[in-house]
């Protein structure tokens, strides 16, 4: 760990503390529970499952990228408020995992959905052992369990509205089995082999294992490290020998990468397109249809399958 990511956790550490000391939740002022959730996929689920008993707060907007986000100081008074912290976990919030050890410390409820979730569904990195690929959303049937994992904690907050919380999920688990079935039925429109993924970074495993994508991503499952010219002509080799019609670009990943590799396989004399924004480690604009996580689901296979028809 470098000198400045030291100092920036120290720094967090110490302002939880002071705050942790003073604050306590105020779920009681308006009736709702406070809610922290990290990711927008995690706010969104919390705010479906919890309805009208939360109040839920994301830390992180749309397109920001989780693997790179530290805890600001507004960020260290809003988790210090909230009754219960919801986060991914499997190293996706790699930079706030102090926070929340500091947290829990305190006796705060924070609760990391993957956990709640059997250790044989995680596929693992290629790049570290013992380490998971945390992109757990992009399986909509993996992110059912994730539905159940705030249903519980929310009943373990707020037992009072255990009914309510149940319903909710109930009613949600219903809608994620149709666009399970939707993602399928769209995915099904390519044939086998036209069914290849090509993204900035390697969050899609999960998408093509339960739907029968080939993945690739020019960056590892983590966006801490950037492609080097290797990884670069790498690609553009795998592309022009497989004639990919469309590759990707995401929208909290920056574009630089993905157009170096369409420039690198432009100069083999193949023009693959830039198919496409995918959402990759976050929801689209508030207004927007991807805002949702189910409206982001089904953006993103759209946008695959149109492009590489």
């Amino acid at each position: 760990m470098k000198k400045w990511q030291r100092l920036i956790i120290l720094v967090t550490l110490v302002a939880l503390a002071s705050v942790g000391c003073t604050s306590a939740p105020v779920s009681e002022e308006n009736g709702q529970y406070q809610v922290v959730a990290t990711t927008t996929m995690l706010a969104d689920l919390a705010r479906v499952i919890g309805g009208d008993h939360v109040t839920v707060t994301g830390l992180m907007g749309p397109g920001i990228d989780p693997h790179l986000y530290s805890a600001s100081a507004g960020d260290v008074e809003t988790i210090s408020s909230a009754d219960l912290i919801l986060y991914n976990g499997l190293q996706l919030e790699a930079k706030l995992g102090e926070v929340f050890s500091q947290m829990r410390s305190q006796n705060r409820k924070v609760v990391a959905v993957a956990e709640a979730m059997p250790e044989s569904l995680f596929l693992e990195s290629e790049e570290e052992d013992e380490i998971y690929d945390p992109h757990i959303w992009f399986d909509v049937q993996l992110w059912k369990l994730a539905a159940e994992a705030v249903r519980d904690a929310l009943i373990d907050l707020d037992e009072a509205n255990a009914d309510a919380y149940r319903e909710n999920y109930e009613a949600y688990a219903v809608e994620l089995d149709e666009l399970h079935a939707y993602v399928l039925a769209r995915a099904e429109e390519l044939p086998a082999a036209s069914r290849v993924l090509i993204t900035a970074h390697d969050a899609f495993a999960y998408f093509g294992e339960a739907y029968g994508f080939e993945v690739l991503g020019l960056q590892g499952i983590s966006t801490v490290s950037e492609a080097g010219t290797a990884d670069i002509r790498e690609l553009a080799d795998f592309i022009y020998e497989n004639q990919i019609k469309a590759i990707f670009i995401e929208s909290s990943v920056p574009t630089r990468s993905i157009e170096a590799v369409q420039e690198a396989v432009r100069s083999r004399g193949f023009e693959t397109a830039i198919g496409g924004e995918l959402y990759s480690d976050s929801l689209g604009s508030a207004g927007t249809d991807a805002a949702t996580y189910i409206g982001t689901v089904r953006a993103n296979i759209d946008t695959i399958v149109d492009a590489l028809k």
